[in-house]
């Protein structure tokens, strides 16, 4: 059978950056294809010229067989190809039905072109059991529900060709599975989805056939029921990944975080947080699990100085934190960086980074006071060699501190993150789902990162919906559910039913 996307020979530079380099491999027609590699490797900027976003520099692209210059992605659209990015592209303060009309919205025939749009989708929603309601405003939809709007576009806009870029990032157990059988449902239409993941249990559990990338060019492609997690990661890195980090005997010190009674209402009177409480000791890790949105978000915004809470006592060595006779949290972050406590958040792009600063000014943000000099100057000689040495030491891809950090992938992006917070030497860190849409090897350097901070004496709070990073991490583990701590377990007792018992409201005793 025809293939439906060939590659041939693509390359694609950004300046002295090599995103591909001769690229060769092919994608077969009804099937379902894994496309993995380590952040920076090329596979994002690989689909971006499929979809139209780049123009390849070299090379042909090959749709049934045809030669094709796709020069925009409404070529790439009439063409059957659609794209659902990492991060979703919809209007939040509209509809469903209104965002998969933009761009198609009828002119004169609106009223009647949104009656037949509508149908059309409660059509498509039923077949592909996609559980959306056309007329729900986005922001009232979960991430889950996001993501199926994003899918009921494609399906709207006829495309055969699905490409999905890290698409369970940010979504719960449930709602992975759920995209799965509709993925299972699209290829049984005979329509082909292209997958790009970090997670290789994912690429063996849905995929036919998986291409392999490494620094621009494709190292490999497979039949996914003839390989294994461990060559794939070998493949990717280039090297062996180390399950067992090696950590230090726990032995936690004084307590760094003592939360006791926290409670936190919303503007409507709604609870979420509910008599939460818990100590935090210095050389230690304890991780939070439990299904996100459940208030995990809402304690570390509090912790991190982002929100007030409603009522209850936080104190940090032994002190009171300073919530007290304020109306709002406006200069709190600070003043809690300014004590010690460092915060990697859930969502780099909406906290943690300004896409449109430079690398190396997004470096410095919240600790930039500390590097001016007795004059109250900057000194950017200064600034720029210690955003050289950070992303040698961090592996930033590419090395250029003057890039854009919007221009990076995700991984990268969260790779400075992670090291602005590690270079400020916290004495408490707050950690919000730090692999999240980060490749294998990074997930490694990550963990071995936080272990050193848990060794060298740093209190560590670790939110994570992975729970074999939980079991990888952890010294201790509380569950929450429903904005309650349902359980605390020592990390000898993990037990994944136990655990996913109390994440699903079954309450300690």
């Amino acid at each position: 059978m025809q293939p439906a996307v060939e590659f041939r020979n693509i390359s694609k530079h950004f300046g002295h950056v090599k995103a591909n380099t001769d690229v060769n491999f092919t994608i077969a027609k009804g099937s379902i294809h894994g496309l993995v590699g380590e952040n920076g490797a090329g596979k994002s900027t690989l689909m971006s010229i499929l979809y139209g976003y780049y123009r390849a520099d070299g090379g042909d692209l090959l749709l049934d067989g045809q030669v094709q210059q796709i020069r925009n992605s409404q070529e790439a659209i009439r063409l059957g190809i659609g794209m659902v990015h990492q991060h979703f592209m919809l209007v939040e303060n509209m509809t469903v039905l209104d965002n998969v009309m933009l761009g198609t919205e009828g002119g004169f025939q609106l009223a009647r072109h949104r009656s037949t749009t509508e149908a059309k989708l409660r059509e498509i929603c039923q077949r592909y059991r996609l559980d959306v309601d056309p007329l729900a405003t986005i922001s009232d939809l979960s991430v889950g529900a996001q993501q199926r709007v994003e899918i009921l576009k494609q399906i709207y806009r006829s495309a055969n060709i699905l490409i999905l870029d890290e698409p369970t990032a940010v979504l719960t157990a449930q709602e992975t599975a759920s995209l799965f059988e509709i993925l299972r449902l699209f290829k049984e239409q005979g329509k082909t989805i292209v997958l790009i993941t970090h997670k290789l249990q994912e690429i063996l559990d849905i995929t036919d056939t998986v291409t392999v990338m490494r620094g621009g060019r494709v190292v490999g492609a497979v039949a996914t029921a003839g390989t294994s997690k461990e060559e794939l990661a070998n493949m990717m890195v280039g090297r062996p990944i180390e399950n067992n980090l090696p950590r230090a005997p726990y032995k936690p010190g004084a307590p760094m975080l003592e939360v006791s009674g926290l409670q936190l209402q919303d503007a409507q009177q709604v609870k979420l947080l509910t008599d939460i409480g818990f100590t935090l000791r210095a050389g230690e890790i304890v991780a939070i699990a439990g299904v996100s949105g459940n208030g995990q978000s809402e304690l570390m915004e509090i912790l991190s100085g982002m929100r007030l809470p409603t009522s209850g006592q936080l104190r940090f060595e032994g002190k009171d934190l300073p919530f007290a006779k304020r109306s709002d949290a406006d200069g709190l972050p600070l003043e809690f960086r300014e004590l010690g406590i460092a915060h990697i958040p859930e969502d780099r792009l909406r906290d943690g980074v300004v896409k449109s600063f430079s690398v190396m000014h997004n470096t410095i943000l919240g600790y930039q006071d500390k590097l001016k000099n007795r004059w109250g100057l900057f000194d950017f000689k200064a600034i720029a060699a210690r955003c050289a040495e950070l992303m040698k030491t961090f592996d930033v891809r590419p090395a250029n501190g003057d890039l854009r950090i919007g221009l990076l992938s995700g991984g990268n992006q969260q790779k400075v993150v992670i090291a602005r917070e590690v270079l400020a030497q916290p004495k408490l860190m707050l950690v919000g789902q730090p692999t999240r849409g980060v490749d294998i090897g990074t997930i490694e350097s990550i963990h071995k990162q936080l272990l050193a901070l848990r060794d060298s004496g740093v209190a560590i709070l670790l939110v994570s919906v992975e729970l074999e990073e939980v079991r990888a991490l952890a010294d201790r583990i509380l569950v929450m559910c429903g904005g309650r701590i349902t359980g605390e377990l020592k990390i000898e007792e993990f037990d994944t039913t136990r655990i996913g018992l109390l994440m699903g409201g079954m309450h300690k005793s």
